[in-house]
């Protein structure tokens, strides 16, 4: 198992993301319209604001303050109500599916396949979400089930990632892969 996920710039926060299975998925489900850093910082900040990072007592938070812990300065998210109630979903799920032990996700998947099926019901997590934590879980974490690999992405994701550097160069590769692609929808 990693001692860290590179993922924040922060090492309090990688450690937590490696350390803490919950952590890891509330900075996925943080994963859009933000920088990787500002997502993957977000659990440890969140953990500050609440004293743990608790699944159940998260889900059974009023929405209403939970969205007032995330819009504190500075906020959790750009879209921080949003972010907030998407969280809450997440670990309503986490709660009530897996008795609020989020490890459990992958540590009782039968496989990749199944993995993958586990991830993509939990709220916030989409397909590009669901086969990156696959990658992670199996390539960082040390815990993929049998057969991740199969549904793991072919390209570069964050579970390429194994340090700060690495997570740089990431980051210019997809700002670069953008680029292209923006360049090539404006010929013509």
């Amino acid at each position: 198992m990693a001692a860290a996920l590179h993922f924040s710039g922060e090492p309090e926060a990688d450690a937590l993301l490696a350390a803490e299975p919950l952590a890891l998925l509330i900075g996925f489900v943080l994963d859009q319209q933000v920088t990787v850093q500002k997502a993957f910082s977000g659990p440890l900040e969140l953990k500050r604001r609440l004293g743990r990072l608790d699944a159940a007592e998260i889900a059974a938070l009023d929405t209403g303050e939970l969205e007032a812990v995330f819009a504190q300065k500075p906020a959790l998210h750009r879209f921080p109500a949003a972010m907030a109630r998407r969280v809450q979903e997440l670990c309503a799920a986490v709660a009530e599916g897996y008795d609020g032990d989020a490890a459990r996700v992958w540590t009782e998947a039968a496989d990749g396949r199944e993995l993958k099926r586990r991830l993509l019901a939990l709220p916030g997590v989409g397909e590009m979400k669901a086969t990156s934590l696959v990658a992670v879980v199996g390539k960082r974490l040390g815990a993929g089930p049998p057969g991740w690999e199969e549904v793991a992405p072919q390209h570069a994701c964050l579970a390429d990632i194994d340090s700060p550097e690495a997570l740089l160069a990431y980051q210019a590769a997809k700002r670069a892969r953008k680029a292209e692609l923006r360049a090539g929808r404006t010929q013509t």
